[in-house]
């Protein structure tokens, strides 16, 4: 079914040897991050670029397989900075938040005292996973196999957890996509729930910077198509923003789509000199999207209903404002409660307006479409 392979290339949205051997086996290039370079985009291998390219990352240590490693690791990273309140442990192989865990270490005897050691195993017992699924004997069997890394977690009044996008062309040139907020919920609020775009521009052009130099050390190394790097930034006591990486995910992530239905939808681009998204009139457009709009009275709606919903309320993504709602996921609806939508605005303010007020009518009417009624007389 590929009319001509010499005009043809396969786009997946993660690559493993599998999505390789299609690509092989079609006779046609794959435009995406060959699987030989995964380990860069392990947390282990993240850390180990950030190090390498200079880009500022917490305090931490990787590479480290069990219990024994995290003991050794938290102790060091105490000595380093006696006031660290607490760490995230990671996964190597975690996704979305899902393989992280937070340690409290507020209240520890001070470093290199004599029961350090223990008190320190025992509140690396007591971590409080993301996961809902996994048991810490679980998750610590996870580790000690896959491996993973930990790193002091990064406090402060004003913390936020944007990201860039990125791609590598095939020529090796590196081309700035797009900065979001992320927005993050879950235990310990840690696992991915959707973003705001573009992302705030006290700190937009600052991520911005840095994942420019991640990004041609990946073009370097071979990466190819698109990416992101996350990061933690935080303002400090003179109201500079300071950021930390702390992730490359080499795939799209949930930050691709809803970027791309803005994009499609108004023709637009992301300018990086202002840090705004620009219609071809010049005019702003913001946005707020999840995949992640869940209740269990969702499931009184079916897909005929959502449609309904959308005309009468009129959610819909109107041409010619360029501004309303697209949802997506939307086979979800009647069987797991769940739905994505991508929000779009001429402001921040707008966007969120419209997102929530998107969320509020779907289940004001999902709470009536559950609502017994008498039969007709």
């Amino acid at each position: 079914m590929v009319p001509n392979p010499d005009r043809s290339h396969l786009v997946p949205y993660n690559t493993t040897e599998l999505e390789r051997d299609v690509a092989l086996s079609l006779g046609i290039p794959m435009y995406a991050a060959d699987p030989r370079l995964a380990g860069l985009g392990s947390k282990t291998g993240c850390r180990r670029l950030f190090a390498e390219a200079g880009v500022p990352h917490p305090l931490g240590a990787e590479n480290l397989h069990g219990l024994d490693d995290l003991v050794a690791a938290v102790i060091t990273m105490r000595a380093r900075r006696p006031s660290m309140g607490g760490v995230i442990i990671k996964l190597n192989e975690g996704v979305s938040g899902q393989g992280n865990a937070m340690v409290d270490l507020t209240g520890l005897p001070a470093p290199g005292a004599p029961d350090e050691r223990p008190q320190t195993l025992d509140r690396l017992g007591r971590m409080q996973l993301e996961s809902s699924q996994l048991t810490t004997e679980a998750y610590l069997g996870m580790f000690a196999s896959g491996g993973g890394i930990v790193e002091e977690r990064i406090v402060g009044p004003d913390l936020r957890s944007p990201s860039v996008q990125l791609r590598v062309l095939p020529g090796g040139e590196v081309e700035l996509l797009s900065t979001h907020d992320q927005l993050l919920g879950g235990p310990s609020g840690q696992s991915y729930l959707g973003c705001i775009f573009p992302a705030a521009p006290g700190y937009a052009r600052l991520i911005s910077d840095h994942a420019e130099v991640i990004g041609e050390r990946l073009a370097r190394e071979g990466a190819l198509g698109r990416f992101a790097v996350d990061f933690v930034v935080v303002r400090d006591d003179l109201g500079e923003w300071r950021a930390h990486a702390i992730e490359i995910n080499l795939r799209k992530g949930g930050t691709t789509h809803p970027f791309l239905t803005l994009q499609f939808l108004t023709d637009g681009c992301y300018d990086r000199r202002t840090a705004l998204f620009l219609t071809p009139d010049g005019h702003e457009k913001h946005l707020v999207a999840t995949d992640h709009l869940e209740s269990e009275t969702l499931r009184g709606l079916v897909i005929a209903d959502l449609f309904d919903i959308v005309a009468r309320h009129r959610l819909h993504f109107d041409h010619s404002r360029q501004a309303g709602i697209v949802f997506h996921m939307i086979s979800c609806l009647t069987e797991h409660g769940r739905v994505g939508l991508t929000a779009v605005g001429d402001t921040p303010a707008e966007a969120a307006r419209r997102y929530h007020d998107a969320e509020r009518i779907l289940l004001e009417e999902a709470r009536s479409a559950l609502e017994e009624r008498p039969l007709p007389r």
